[in-house]
């Protein structure tokens, strides 16, 4: 598969030392945690003398909060708890809102990603790289339901945008800390990460992978769930939807002309009796339809308004326990940057 074209080589530059932040968002994950949070431990501190794990608990109902603060005490952790499950866009945004690196990974707690891979990401940053992202190299192991929809829905993202979403690009990344900050600023609540990530900018550069198997437990995104997330992403970031039904009204409009035209030609010259009454109810079925669906596809745009102008805060924090974490540092030296207000964190 090929890559997406990466940004210009950056110019050799001197990266600050290291604070690294591992934002971890989960929903169920006790199973995997367990071993997951000092595996990833051991991975970043050989790369980073300060580091700091973020587990943002999305509303867990397993053990999550007793293996998190057993965790918290030999490990440098940032316990995030949140009132109910907000989706992983929402933990994500929290997790980057409570990091204090001046480099912050995102990683699943699956070890569907690779932990070896990261010190590849922090070779990149240091060489000047603002964004590292991983590519799924290889995605045989997938339904063709689910392969052909993902190809789709990025055709269609990347058709009518004035900006790039890489395919097959996840959650899997390392952002520089002017990233980070960058994306706390951003107002809007129906946040689509992967549209977000591309819309930033930046010097960024792409590393393929294949994904490990989960290690227990089954993915929460479902078919529907996966189409939803897709949906949000092209209403967000493309007016493609409402197009394609200007251009289904149009082409409906036309037929009806040339259809209008032929019966009165068949009526007037060659004296054929219409059956009105088929005609007229197939027709008032179809126009109903299409002016439903138009409504309705309107409606979804309509909707994300209502959202966004009742600015409720992104995510609502329960619990917050921080054991051996980065200590905050003041703005504009590789520590914590301005947060929106709905949602800046308690200072510690």
């Amino acid at each position: 598969m090929p890559l997406p074209p990466a940004s210009p080589a950056p110019l050799a530059m001197q990266r600050p030392p290291l604070r690294l932040s591992c934002v971890v968002p989960a929903y169920n994950e006790a199973a995997n945690l367990e071993t997951f949070l000092p595996a990833l431990y051991e991975a970043v501190r050989l790369l980073s003398a300060e580091c700091e794990i973020v587990l943002v608990d999305d509303g867990s109902k397993d053990e999550t909060q007793a293996l998190a603060l057993h965790m918290a005490e030999r490990l440098p952790l940032q316990y995030v708890q949140l009132s109910r499950n907000f989706g992983k866009e929402a933990a994500m945004s929290a997790g980057l809102d409570y990091a204090r690196g001046n480099a912050v990974l995102l990683i699943d707690a699956d070890f569907q990603h690779p932990l070896p891979l990261i010190a590849e990401m922090v070779q990149l940053w240091n060489s000047g790289y603002d964004m590292v992202y991983g590519v799924i190299a290889d995605r045989t192991a997938e339904g063709a339901a689910k392969r052909r929809g993902t190809q789709l829905f990025y055709y269609l993202m990347n058709r009518d945008s004035r900006f790039r979403i890489p395919e097959n690009a996840g959650d899997f990344r390392l952002m520089d800390r002017k990233v980070v900050d960058v994306l706390r600023q951003l107002p809007e609540r129906n946040r689509f990460m992967k549209g977000l990530y591309a819309w930033v900018g930046f010097k960024s550069a792409a590393l393929p992978f294949v994904p490990d198997a989960r290690r227990s437990g089954q993915s929460t995104f479902n078919l529907h769930r996966l189409g939803a997330l897709a949906f949000e992403g092209l209403t967000s970031f493309t007016t493609i939807p409402l197009k394609v039904w200007s251009f289904i009204g149009f082409c409906i409009s036309l037929a009806a002309i040339f259809y209008g035209v032929y019966i009165t030609v068949e009526t007037l010259i060659f004296d054929n009796p219409t059956d009105g009454w088929p005609t007229l109810a197939a027709s008032l079925m179809l126009f109903s339809g299409v002016q439903l669906l138009s409504i309705g596809m309107l409606g979804e745009y309509i909707g994300r308004i209502y959202d966004e102008v009742k600015r409720r805060p992104l995510y609502v924090v329960d619990q917050h326990v921080a054991t051996h974490a980065l200590p905050v540092a003041a703005p504009g030296t590789g520590g914590e940057g301005a947060a929106p207000a709905a949602s800046r964190p308690p200072q510690a």
